[in-house]
């Protein structure tokens, strides 16, 4: 008899697009405060139709829950569509930061540092007097794995950014909105006939 199996929480990402207006980041993240559930990460930015942000939202979830937490995050009236993805729905990339002390670096007759930004497809981004800026694109396990290995040289300080994410899916979002218009004009001529 097969019982079963418990739905494990794992990683989601939320995709919402919303009209570009000022307070929505404080209505979307009053859903999550509610339920007690905790954003990994949230990007907000510009999307390819003008006057249009896309939220991009990492959390770790059962299936359920995040399926309901779509669903309420729909109702907020600023909000033009929420889509819930695996991770594997999606290609993503952060951006990482690191700050490193200068001296090891004009110290390194081996050029052990250089080596080290090299394999792990990294950047020099600044050289200043003190300190130089590495910068890493890629997933949060390649950005923690770099900055591992650069704490032997001293990192001052280390920022990572929050994940960005396109969906693997055909839907185009300009088409998206067209059709939601067109279902919103012909509801509204259903409600002005029915009066």
């Amino acid at each position: 008899m097969n019982t079963p199996q418990p739905d494990n929480e794992r990683t989601f990402i939320i995709s919402v697009l919303t009209e570009n207006k000022s307070g929505l980041l404080n209505a979307i993240t009053i859903i999550f405060t509610r339920r007690k559930i905790n954003i990994e990460s949230i990007n907000v930015s510009e999307s390819e139709v003008a006057g249009v942000s896309r939220y991009t939202i990492v959390v770790k979830l059962t299936r359920e829950k995040a399926e309901k937490l779509v669903k309420q995050i729909r109702k907020l009236i600023e909000v033009l569509g929420a889509f819930l993805y695996e991770e594997e729905d999606t290609h993503y990339q952060e951006l990482a930061l690191y700050k490193v002390p200068l001296e090891p670096f004009l110290n390194d007759s081996q050029n052990t540092i250089e080596n080290l930004i090299r394999q792990h497809f990294a950047r020099i981004l600044m050289v200043e007097r003190e300190y130089i800026i590495i910068e890493k694109t890629g997933r949060k396990s390649e950005t923690q794995q770099l900055f591992e290995e650069l704490k032997a040289f001293g990192v001052s300080e280390f920022v990572r950014s929050a994940r960005i994410s396109i969906s693997k899916s055909k839907r185009r979002t300009e088409r998206f909105l067209e059709e939601l218009e067109e279902l919103s004009a012909r509801t509204s001529k259903k409600v002005e006939y029915q009066d």
